[in-house]
């Protein structure tokens, strides 16, 4: 290719003298504050925790940035671009930061769009458009448009909290690419924020206009429309020749649509800014065209031995025209079968799958949709496939699209140091070299000696390859890059694109001049510099100075130093520090408020802050330890209480992060070192003995309950311990749950009994609700269970666990197991009505104490309804008819541990209609909803609960969580019953 002789012979990013030396003059650093701080309504924060909150993205790099700001508007954005281009200060704007490139990470202002520029501004369902700004999630753009029957048809896996601005940055498209394409084909106009501060709309006009304004010597736009204007006389069959034909190439800039535009007479500069990574403007808002949302879909599963089986079939799957064809390999299956949240549906594969196609097709009538699947099963019979599956209901599929969609995370979940790195990840080839491509692609991995994963776009040829190496020392570093540079030949020789998804960032700018020649390369530098002359957008994305190998968040120079011996039993690879590196930043736990379902991450939902999602946590926790903070940082007052303190413990990221990022069990470890350290507060050693206090407070009932009603008693215990003024006590009883039953009695003789129960007396149902015991017995009685006390045991330790005080908690869970294994070994089980406590014997105490005998503890532990519902115990029950419908939140520590459903399937058989909430944590999380500096933010919580339970048309609330209990009454004035007590109001 002939090179262009124009060329750039130097980098306006590292040749400017800059006035303000932004990389090494921290005490300058305030004046750009507070010159930005009086020029913009929104948050200017430039401390170190902001700071090192955004210096990571879902790659693999980590750039600490100046400072960030949450821009309130354009008008804001504007304004600091324009201070920052006075001072020549770099400027990067960041969506949801799940850019798997490391585009959203560098030495700039970051301007976070999703906290405060994240609405829908206009939705026209007749001219099928919608205008919204560019920090709203794809996910809540698609819930704003549901009721109009139409969609923004980019999909990408990480739709629910990924911003529209990121997919116009990355170009995004996403599974369904095969139908809807990218995302340049919906963007229509853009309001943008370009490198000199002024702003401008983009959209379709002719290209005799654009001449007619075009100036060199003119006005800032005016020389950008010069420069594109030159693009088209001068470089179109440059263009045409590097490009590749290719469905699915997000590889530098959008300039083959430019041209192909330009052969029309008209062109869209609001599609020249699309994949363009923030380098060339600031898009603000969007104008987006929009898809039909489709009536109906169906899913078939191919499976295959092999990998390269599957590939084979992918041409002949095309011709019946799927909507996506989908693939996952061994490599994702097997780690997925050790995944708390996909094993089930691994499960359901048949024996000898080695890779298995997903294809979904989408029609008019359900008929017409299962035609489709049929048609392909009959055409496959007897050919590559040995084996199909189906999934015609909603709930089937989203399994399986759930567990293709978590690939990524799933393939994250090594704890070891060698990773799955996204570097290379996205190389498309055109469909028909599939196969050859990838056979190639396995040898390079054997001549490197390590191997790698295959899954995602196959029907488009975008398959995902995540080699498995370690960046923690050289050799691994230089074999990433060696394979790179194969892995790009190897793109150009299948006539395919380094980058068909995520875009070019830090891992894949440096590979464009290959792909494209000299001549492209400098075409994309003489544009960048039309826009962008002193290279401060996003400086060295797309055509800059980016080296894969550098700014790693993991390299050669890596340290992990906890500075502590952990108390807790870590049962993963490199153990606790495992566990602290895990989190890769996919972002999962930065849902939106609304819509998403799940547990994780309620206080995120809540506060919108990224030092409060799971990720936010995890990477200050590794920064912490990897010498990125201060040394000790992780516990010191700072840390403990702005980063770890309002995590509430629901323990949703061990289930729903796909990565199972134990976030919960982090986060104890920390505190009880800081005990350690500093010592506790009162309150904290109340709470952890929270029993103690409960036999006192029985003992001396009613006077307990008389004392907290005295005028100005709740202002006293606000002011003196901190105990929230406006939150409800629990009352104590005088007669304990074990007073009842050891007055009361069994009434199922032993020998007569099929099965023999210890119900542990948990603190709350012994002291404070004692007619939930009540309720357990005579429903687990009438189900000819014998039910006795378990004795020598004392509180299960949860309080003490939740707060931080293991070594107490490991006392308490050593006593019980000692006094609980001869019965259970004898062929007693273990029964706990609160969900906690269940959930402590379950999963928490094998990781306070060693041996077998708490294993066996764990195994034969059950909540309540769940003992009922595993061994069908109702089902010899004789209920009265009910004709009342329940509306039920389940415990966020039983839905982590996949125990929450139990409930429902023995309230609806006992002839409850039953509506289950997909609901977050309650907010109340123990002893967090009762401390005063926590009020706000567990209301805040508890809101997004409300909102469902006000949505369900159940004509009562039933909760087995005491803490939900407490919540959701403080709210209503009534507290919900225990499940267990409506089983016993309906027993006949």
């Amino acid at each position: 290719m002939a090179t262009n002789d124009r060329t750039i012979d130097g980098d306006p990013a590292t040749d400017r003298r800059t006035a303000y030396d932004y990389r090494n003059d921290t005490t300058n650093r305030p004046d750009l504050v507070s010159a930005l701080e009086a020029r913009v309504d929104g948050d200017v924060r430039f401390d170190e925790y902001s700071r090192e909150l955004y210096a990571t993205d879902a790659s693999a790099y980590e750039v600490l940035p100046i400072g960030v700001v949450y821009p309130t508007g354009t008008e804001d954005v504007a304004a600091v671009m324009r201070y920052c281009a006075e001072h020549d200060v770099p400027v990067l704007p960041r969506g949801g930061g799940t850019s798997l490139a490391g585009q959203t990470v560098n030495e700039a202002v970051v301007l976070d769009f999703t906290r405060y520029m994240n609405g829908v501004t206009e939705i026209d369902p007749e001219a099928r458009r919608a205008r919204a700004e560019t920090g709203i999630t794809i996910g809540a753009l698609n819930r704003a448009l549901e009721s109009t029957g139409l969609k923004f048809a980019p999909d990408p896996s990480t739709a629910d909290r990924s911003a529209l601005g990121g997919a116009i940055g990355n170009n995004t498209t996403g599974a369904h690419s095969l139908k809807y394409g990218k995302t340049d084909a919906y963007v229509e106009e853009c309001e943008v924020v370009l490198a000199d501060g002024s702003v401008e709309r983009f959209g379709e006009t002719d290209v005799d206009e654009l001449r007619s304004r075009a100036d060199p010597d003119g006005e800032f736009v005016e020389r950008i429309y010069t420069e594109v204007v030159r693009i088209i006389d001068e470089e179109s069959d440059a263009i045409e020749d590097a490009y590749p034909t290719l469905k699915r190439n997000v590889s530098g800039y959008n300039l083959d649509v430019l041209i192909e535009e330009a052969g029309s007479g008209t062109v869209n500069l609001a599609k020249l800014l699309v994949g363009s990574e923030g380098t060339l403007g600031i898009v603000t808002e969007a104008e987006v065209s929009l898809e039909s949302i489709p009536n109906t879909k169906s899913v078939a599963v191919l499976c295959y031995r092999s990998l390269l089986e599957a590939m084979d079939d992918v041409g002949a799957i095309l011709e019946h025209d799927p909507v996506a064809v989908e693939v996952m390999d061994d490599v994702i299956l097997d780690l997925a079968r050790n995944t708390e949240e996909f094993a089930d549906v691994v499960d359901i594969l048949p024996d000898g799958t080695g890779s298995f196609l997903l294809v979904e097709f989408y029609a008019d009538t359900d008929a017409e949709s299962r035609e489709m699947v049929d048609q392909l099963i009959d055409d496959r019979d007897g050919d590559r496939a040995f084996s199909a599956l189906t999934a015609y209901d909603e709930a089937r599929q989203k399994r399986l699209w759930k567990m293709r969609k978590a690939s990524t995370p799933i393939l994250l979940s090594r704890t070891g140091d060698e990773k799955h790195i996204a570097f290379i990840e996205d190389i498309a080839v055109p469909p028909e070299h599939l196969s050859d491509y990838i056979a190639d692609f396995q040898v390079i991995m054997e001549d490197y000696d390590t191997f790698g994963s295959f899954y995602a776009h196959a029907g488009p040829g975008c398959i995902h390859i995540r080699p498995l190496v370690n960046t923690k020392n050289a050799e691994g570093v230089e074999t990433m890059e060696f394979i790179a540079d194969d892995a790009t030949d190897l793109a150009v020789k299948y006539g395919g694109s380094v980058s068909g998804e995520h875009g070019d960032g830090r891992a894949r700018t440096q590979w464009n001049r290959k792909l494209y020649g000299d001549r492209v390369w400098n075409v994309f530098r003489e544009l960048k510099t039309a826009f962008d002359p002193d290279w401060l957008l996003n400086p060295g994305s797309v055509c800059g100075d980016h080296d894969m190998t550098e700014n790693l968040r993991v390299g050669p120079d890596s340290r992990f130093e906890a500075g502590f011996d952990p108390v807790l039993d870590w049962d993963t690879e490199n153990g606790f520090q495992g566990m602290v590196e895990l989190c890769h930043g996919c972002g999962g736990c930065r849902t939106s408020q609304e819509g998403t379902g799940g547990v994780m991450c309620p206080t995120y939902r809540a506060a919108q802050e990224e030092i409060t999602s799971t990720r936010g946590r995890a990477n200050m926790l590794r920064q912490a330890m990897t010498g990125g903070l201060d040394e000790g940082e992780a516990f010191s007052d700072e840390f403990v209480t702005e980063v770890m303190d309002l995590c509430v413990g629901c323990k949703g990221c061990a289930k729903d992060c796909p990565s199972e990022v134990d976030m919960a069990k982090l986060k104890a470890e920390v505190e009880h070192e800081y005990h350690q350290r500093h010592g506790a507060s009162v309150r904290d050693r109340l709470f952890a003995n929270i029993h103690t206090f409960s036999k006192l407070g029985s003992l001396t009932a009613p006077v307990s309950n008389y004392a907290t009603k005295l005028p100005g008693a709740r202002a006293v215990l606000e002011g003196t311990i901190g105990i929230a003024r406006e939150r409800s006590l629990p009352v104590f009883h005088r007669e304990t749950f074990a007073d009842w039953f050891e007055d009361r009695g069994s009434r199922v003789d032993p020998d007569d009994a099929e099965r023999k129960v210890l119900l542990f007396p948990d603190v709350y149902t012994n002291y404070n609700d004692p007619e939930i015991g009540k309720a357990a017995v005579r429903v687990l009685e009438a189900a000819g269970v014998h039910v006795a006390l378990p004795e020598g045991v004392t509180s299960s330790g949860r309080p003490a666990f939740s707060k931080g005080f293991l070594d107490e908690a490991r006392e308490r869970a050593e006593r019980n197991v000692n006094a609980l294994v001869p019965d259970v070994r004898d062929g007693w089980d273990v029964v706990v009505c609160e969900p906690s406590d269940a959930v402590m014997f379950q999963s928490d105490y094998p990781d306070l104490v060693v041996g077998n005998d708490v294993d066996t503890i764990a195994e034969r532990t059950y909540g309540v309804c769940e003992y009922l519902d595993v061994h069908r115990l109702d089902e010899d029950l004789e209920f009265d008819e009910v004709a009342e419908r329940l509306t039920y939140h389940g415990h966020c520590h039983q839905k982590a541990t996949k125990k929450d459903h139990h409930a429902v399937g023995v309230l609806r058989r006992a002839g409850y209609a039953v509506d289950p909430l997909d609901s977050s944590c309650c907010g109340m999380a123990g002893s967090f909803g009762y401390e005063a500096e926590h009020y706000s933010m567990s209301r805040a919580v508890g809101n997004q609960l409300f909102g469902q339970l006000e949505e369900s048309d159940g004509d009562a609330v039933v909760a087995p969580g005491a803490s939900c209990r407490t919540q959701i009454g403080d709210e209503y004035d009534e507290k919900p019953p225990h499940p267990i007590t409506k089983l016993d109001e309906a027993l006949a």
